[in-house]
């Protein structure tokens, strides 16, 4: 196998594992809120939302530390050993504990920073300034076909159901765990890369590698991503780019968590509200997959760059929150077991929410394709810290809109993402025009980026 289609077979084998791993966590989290409410155990006192505000809570810090774990363990282990602890969140619905369920949050927190920093390593060193951008496509749409196959099944297997009984949870949750740990063991398939990823620079082959080196090189290696993470932290690109991945932290948290809760509270939605949970998830999975693709396949024919991807990903956004102000009751979000009997200024329409939900996932894609690109392509050299900002940053904006959907309307999380959003575009933009005259600089052909 030549060297370039050892590194593509790594990108589709980094994103088939992502796919079901995701494909059984995405579905826990768009589910677990609806789950939680419908327990009859009265011993259990935990929320899906504080939940997951303090798993992305603990990512964030974890991030900060991550790039040295991935030094030291090396990208492959890192993954695998992430894969487990997502599992052990999942199994712990089969018979939830409160203790149990957010002890669980807190360590699923800090596999996610390792988990997301080797990715975003290993990504960067199975590509170059020619295949950052289609690699990028390819990873994203087998990461988001996750959550077209698992939310495929709750819709299936929730059809009609105004109640999930306790069979019904032990089902679901038997069969995530088992397929999570399906895509942990395949990261064992991931090829080792034999030449380094740039002369004079060990960490990036070495670490994809998992070269075995004494214990004083790891540690020095550990303090050296270290400082390269706090180092960067302040460069001005970084800065910048932080308020972009601020915004996809917060829909991230609107798409993933909220707008199912939303959908399965409105009651007047019928025998049909909890089924139409899992087909929000399918058509936001389209809407993923759809984007990643795109954009994947046409990077190389993009003499534009990335900037007309992400206006896109915002006008398209912009026109999901208008409907869903319109379709969805305010205090959806928020609504009790029971569910809610509001109307917003539209009758609830099954249609339009579905519709919204595919622009959701659409207008994602095209923020984190470009955001993972162009992280790729600034920073080949130091990858793993570099993801490992992006995802300190996303992960605890996620945190803070898991928090505040405890109590939160409706109107003020899309008023909230909408200024987000527009002023990310903007400083993605000022970023990207950096880029592009730099390379122009080098004599590189823009429209390969």
């Amino acid at each position: 196998m030549s060297p370039e289609s050892k590194k593509l077979f790594n990108i589709l084998i980094l994103g088939v594992s992502f796919m079901f791993i995701f494909t059984a966590f995405q579905t826990c989290g768009n589910i677990a809120q609806t789950v939680i409410t419908n327990l009859n155990n009265t011993d259990f006192h935990g929320s899906g939302y504080t939940s997951m505000s303090i798993i992305y809570g603990v990512f964030s810090a974890s991030n900060l530390l991550s790039p040295s774990v991935v030094a030291i363990v090396g990208p492959q282990l890192s993954m695998v050993v992430s894969g487990i602890f997502y599992s052990l969140y999942i199994a712990v619905f089969i018979q939830p504990t409160t203790w149990a369920f957010y002890t669980a949050s807190v360590f699923i927190g800090i596999a996610a920073a390792v988990l997301w920093t080797a990715q975003g390593n290993c990504l960067t060193v199975n590509s170059d300034e020619n295949t950052i951008g289609r690699n990028s496509g390819v990873f994203w749409a087998l990461l988001q076909s996750s959550l077209f196959f698992g939310n495929l099944y709750i819709y299936f297997a929730w059809q009609g159901k105004t109640h999930i009984s306790e069979s019904d949870r032990r089902t679901v949750f038997i069969a995530l765990t088992v397929i999570s740990l399906v895509g942990t063991v395949l990261f064992f398939l991931i090829r080792k890369q034999e030449d380094t990823k740039t002369p004079g620079e060990e960490d990036s082959a070495n670490e994809i590698l998992g070269d075995s080196s004494s214990a004083q090189n790891k540690m020095t290696r550990a303090v050296s991503a270290f400082k390269k993470s706090i180092k960067l932290s302040f460069t001005k690109e970084i800065l910048l780019l932080s308020v972009t991945t601020a915004y996809t932290g917060l829909e991230l948290t609107f798409f993933s968590g909220v707008y199912g809760t939303c959908i399965g509270a409105v009651n007047r939605f019928g025998s049909e509200e909890k089924s139409l949970i899992g087909l929000s998830g399918i058509f936001i999975g389209v809407g993923e997959i759809l984007g990643g693709g795109i954009f994947g396949l046409l990077s190389k024919n993009n003499r534009f760059g990335r900037n007309p991807v992400v206006m896109l990903g915002l006008v398209v956004h912009f026109i999901a929150f208008y409907l869903i102000f319109f379709n969805m009751p305010n205090n959806a979000p928020i609504a009790p077991m029971e569910g809610t009997d509001d109307v917003a200024y539209m009758i609830p329409s099954k249609e339009v929410a579905i519709l919204c939900s595919f622009l959701l996932g659409l207008g994602d894609s095209c923020f984190n394709t470009q955001l993972l690109s162009i992280l790729g392509f600034l920073y080949s050299e130091d990858s793993a810290p570099a993801f490992a900002i992006f995802k300190f940053v996303q992960s605890i904006c996620a945190a803070v809109a898991y928090f505040y959907s405890n109590y939160f309307l409706l109107q003020w999380q899309l008023l909230i993402m909408v200024v987000v959003g527009f002023f990310g575009t903007i400083t993605f933009f000022t970023v990207e025009w950096e880029a592009a005259a730099a390379l122009v600089a080098r004599g590189s052909d823009y429209s390969s980026i």
